[in-house]
């Protein structure tokens, strides 16, 4: 009996040092206040933290999101913005991590995407 446990055998569990963001996706709601996040993992051995920056166009802070220890490698998630004042333009800073109690963080990989809140849909 052959027992598969990945979808792609061809894709084995990566280390810490090469665990990357295969992708990032954006979709804004029609509100033009929420925007589902989309991550897309390599697969790991030791589940990575990730956390997502959103700053406005003026780099003032509009949204922020963690996420400990995840355990799938694909999932999304709705952010909500919260600048006082909005503007169209957008960028999100996505940084796959690692930290224990007992150690210092380590960035392992980081992507950056700019994005449009006037323009519900995916981007």
């Amino acid at each position: 009996m052959d027992i598969q446990f990945f979808d792609n055998p061809l894709e084995t569990p990566k280390s810490r040092e090469d665990v990357r963001l295969k992708q990032l996706g954006l979709y804004v709601y029609e509100d033009g206040r929420r925007v589902a996040v989309g991550f897309d993992l390599t697969r790991f051995i030791e589940r990575p933290c990730i956390e997502v920056r959103v700053v406005n166009a003026r780099g003032e802070k509009a949204g922020w999101l963690n996420v400990i220890e995840t355990l799938e490698t694909n999932f999304s998630l709705t952010m909500h913005m919260r600048d006082a004042e909005p503007t169209e333009l957008y960028e999100a800073t996505a940084v796959v991590y690692y930290q224990t109690p007992d150690s210092e963080r380590m960035d392992v990989h980081t992507v950056v995407k700019q994005f449009d809140i006037t323009k519900p849909g995916e981007q």
